[in-house]
């Protein structure tokens, strides 16, 4: 596949990191994603399997060097099986996120195609919390899934949402976690999508989160990658370590390399943008997607899309963009 000059935006960040969502649908129901009644996009106006991966291939032609699979939940897509399969044979490197809950069925086929980045989301250690923030049970499966990657030795993470009044008292008990195993847990800041229920008083900011943590740990900074959206941290004598995600009171977006592809075929060139460029019905008319993908990364804003109050403004439920 011949490569092409990258996709860099007007500010001259390269975009070379590609979240695929490939579903809407999902087995839990947490609150914060999914709101109570979700509105799903009809089957027709859906990437087939061979129009995901044709724009896949597209963006991996103009420079993409990672895709991360998403959802909804990625794992309940009937033909994810094969959608890594062909995307393993693309030389790209491969992560996925993913609620744990199905893990265990695909680890063998993760290791045949060297996705060994797994994300997943917790965010609570109890187990009657998970039910009540979940809506569904399952905690028990999503723990002994986590094991099995940890055996397994992925390189895991383990991302937690946290909210004001319903998880922030396990901050410390996530960071003890960490003590015994090469784990990365990650605290991921409240932030507004349609249907949450989001307001001030229930985000935890990164501040907070650290002097909380801090009230009972020593902690130490650790090493950021050039494109993280973590800043990392650890305490002292421990194997894992934990980061802040702060997407609503420190952004990182001066380093953002990312672009978001949902299962409609939609391109968002930011989480928080609320205009979205269809690829399906150009790719379904063939026409030429090179100069859409191109236009849309160089009209990318410098942070949170141009939008001053993320809150107020419309925006996708979290569940149908992918996490």
């Amino acid at each position: 596949m011949n490569m092409k000059k990258p996709l860099v935006d007007e500010h001259g960040r390269v975009h070379d990191y590609l979240r695929v969502s490939i579903i809407e649908k999902c087995n839990l129901r947490c609150r914060y994603c999914m709101p109570e009644d979700p509105e799903w996009t009809p089957k027709e106006d859906l990437c087939t399997t061979d129009e995901l991966l044709e724009l896949v291939d597209t963006f991996i032609s103009l420079g993409v060097k990672k895709v991360r699979l998403t959802g909804g939940e990625p794992l309940v897509r009937h033909d994810v099986d094969i959608i890594l399969k062909t995307l393993a044979e693309r030389g790209v490197e491969l992560a996925m996120t993913t609620n744990g809950i199905l893990v265990d069925q695909y680890i063998a086929l993760f290791e045949k195609c060297g996705l060994n980045r797994i994300n997943v989301s917790l965010d609570t250690l109890k187990p009657n919390r998970f039910e009540m923030m979940t809506r569904r049970t399952g905690f028990e499966k999503v723990r002994a899934n986590i094991n099995k990657l940890l055996e397994r030795e992925f390189e895991l993470k383990v991302n937690a949402v946290i909210m004001r009044g319903v998880n922030d008292d396990e901050l410390t008990d996530f960071v003890e976690w960490t003590r015994d195993i090469p784990l990365t847990v990650r605290f991921i800041e409240f932030m507004p999508f349609d249907g949450n229920r989001w307001d001030d008083n229930s985000m935890v900011p990164m501040a907070e989160i650290k002097d909380k943590i801090a009230d009972k740990f020593m902690i130490l900074r650790g090493k950021d990658g050039p494109n993280d959206t973590t800043k990392h941290y650890r305490v002292p004598g421990y194997k894992g370590q934990f980061g802040i995600i702060s997407s609503m009171s420190e952004h990182f977006c001066g380093s953002c390399n990312r672009i978001r592809l949902l299962a409609n075929g939609s391109m968002k060139n930011c989480l928080f943008s609320n205009d979205e460029v269809s690829l399906l019905q150009p790719l379904r008319q063939g026409e030429d997607l090179e100069p859409i993908i191109r236009d849309t990364i160089l009209e990318k804003k410098p942070s949170h899309a141009g939008r001053f109050r993320i809150a107020e403004e419309k925006n996708r439920s979290m569940v149908t963009i992918g996490g």
